[in-house]
């Protein structure tokens, strides 16, 4: 493997080191570096791997100015990495989130400095680096929030979209022309490879998302138009023998994860010769004038990864044999820990009632939008969540439309871990089975990533507001907007006032109703006006 190169920064010279997956390493000439989306550890129950191998790549020595952490996905937040070998010494910049939680988890791993941006808006860090984060919010996006990153030094832009899909790409280009655009072309979906569908059937869905990806990303590419194109953030590999066939192997057109050079062939297929490979430790020079690419891998070591994949992915998976071993361990022994605390002949339904019938009752929207029985097959024990009726209960052989079949010791798992996002943990895993009658259901997933009140109260305003934007209720003497600024909590429920001043008391946020000022943050504000006497 060839050494990575090093060397200053010149004058006019943008300088992009690609760490793997989405992870990037932004050099400016004068305003610092930034360290983007560091991932290494295994993802998703030991499913994800980086692709290819970055164990070379040496995080400890970096020594970034900043740090920008995306969204939550583990394949973008990696907290045993960020914990032992990122510097803490560096400053944070932070996206426009509803909820605190990326801030909570980078404090968590000992991160002390924080940038606070605002969605779409330009700001200037010291030596005049200007940078902006394009904030998604919906419940759709990632865990309850996605972001892009737009880099401008003076004489260089770039766009680091990575996972993200902007709805207002206008707002994007607010800090455009871009010179180079990085951008995620191969997605993180387990439909349909999860299904229980005729082979054909999933073959020739398989086959659509593979080519809906890469059209969407050359979407993107079409509209934010730079000079050049690096596609990133995808796709991993699937190093355990369970998952191992999931890769993409021999140009197969059916599968739905395409590699990086796929997508190039796409791209130029289309008219597209932008386009430049990238590989963990590669790094770009851009400047005005042009581009220049340098791989840390040989091109025998280049040749190798794509044209003998299989091999190249069974001695890797070979090397990362005892991490996948060690998680097959932790599953084993969290499924012994709860067998050996629950009463004798109980199961797994006691523990889910009790952590889900409070989330069922706060649902109204996300209940609403699924109406139906979802069954939870557990081998020995099969469970409804009954989104009529707001209650998880026994099955007792009713109609469910939506079924997922998943190993007792990957729920023990999740149980053990209070796992609050089951979409960012087991699902993106594909280690679990599904069938369903009818079309996908946004609502039922969005349960799954909300399995905390906090987060149930976000969707359920995000949701509220789309149908409701301007409802107003009244409280005491005043009509104040239904959904709190903060979270979203409905106030109709959690809000209580005192000495006019109105107690969201979901998380505790105050507001004073005379003026709707936010007296536990200056980033919000209550819509709210005192009602005339009759």
């Amino acid at each position: 493997m060839a050494a990575l190169r090093t060397g200053p920064v010149v004058s006019s010279v943008l300088r992009i080191t690609c760490t793997g997956h989405a992870g990037l390493l932004i050099e400016t000439k004068a305003g610092g570096s930034i360290l983007c989306d560091p991932w290494r550890s295994p993802a998703y129950l030991a499913s994800w791997f980086v692709f290819p191998d970055n164990s070379h790549i040496d995080f400890a020595g970096m020594r970034p100015d900043y740090l920008y952490v995306s969204h939550l996905h583990r394949d973008h937040f990696d907290p045993d990495l960020l914990r032992a070998e990122v510097d803490h010494r560096a400053t944070v910049l932070l996206p426009e989130f509803a909820s605190d939680d990326l801030e909570v988890a980078l404090e968590d791993v000992g991160f002390r400095h924080f940038v606070r941006t605002r969605d779409g808006e330009p700001i200037e860090l010291d030596g005049g680096l200007r940078l902006m984060i394009t904030a998604l919010v919906s419940p759709a996006d990632g865990p309850l929030g996605d972001s892009a990153l737009s880099v401008d030094d003076g004489d260089v832009r770039i766009l680091n979209q990575n996972d993200a899909r902007p709805r207002d790409i206008d707002s994007v280009l607010r800090l455009g022309p871009y010179d180079g655009h990085f951008l995620q072309y191969s997605g993180a979906i387990w439909y349909p490879v999860v299904y229980d569908l005729p082979e054909a059937t999933k073959s020739k869905l398989a086959a659509r998302k593979r080519v809906d990806g890469m059209e969407r990303a050359m979407r993107f590419v079409e509209a934010v138009r730079a000079s050049y194109v690096f596609p990133n953030s995808g796709p991993a590999c699937f190093l355990d023998d369970d998952l191992f066939e999931l890769n993409d192997f021999d140009g197969a057109l059916d599968n739905p994860f395409p590699d990086q050079r796929a997508f190039i062939d796409y791209l130029e297929q289309h008219g597209v010769d932008a386009a430049r490979l990238i590989l963990p430790g590669s790094e770009v020079d851009l400047t005005p004038e042009g581009c220049s690419v340098s791989h840390s891998f040989s091109e025998a070591e280049i040749e190798a990864i794509f044209d003998d994949k299989r091999s190249y992915l069974r001695s890797y998976a070979e090397r990362k044999r005892p991490l996948i071993q060690a998680a097959r361990d932790e599953w084993r022994h969290s499924l012994e820990l709860d067998v050996a605390a629950r009463e004798p002949g109980s199961g797994v339904l006691d523990e889910l009632a009790a952590w889900w019938n409070p989330l069922l009752q706060l649902g109204d929207q996300i209940c609403a939008g699924v109406d139906a029985c979802v069954l939870l097959d557990l081998g020995d024990e099969k469970i409804v969540i009954d989104f009529h009726a707001r209650e998880v209960r026994p099955f007792a052989g009713e109609e469910c439309p939506y079924r997922f079949e998943i190993a007792p010791e990957l729920i023990a798992t999740q149980l053990a871990r209070h796992e609050v996002d089951w979409v960012n943990s087991l699902f993106l895993s594909m280690r679990f089975r599904a069938a369903r009658k009818g079309a996908y259901n946004e609502h039922i997933y969005t349960f799954f990533k909300c399995l905390a009140p906090d987060r149930v109260s976000f969707a359920e305003g995000w949701y509220d507001e789309q149908e409701h934007s301007g409802e107003r209720i009244r409280i005491g003497d005043y009509l104040v907007q239904r959904r709190c600024p903060h979270l979203k909590a409905d106030l109709a429920r959690f809000g209580q006032v005192k000495e006019g001043i109105l107690q969201c008391m979901m998380h505790g946020w105050q507001f004073e109703l005379a003026t709707g000022r936010c007296l536990t943050s200056d980033t919000h504000h209550l819509e709210c006006e005192r009602v005339a006497e009759d």
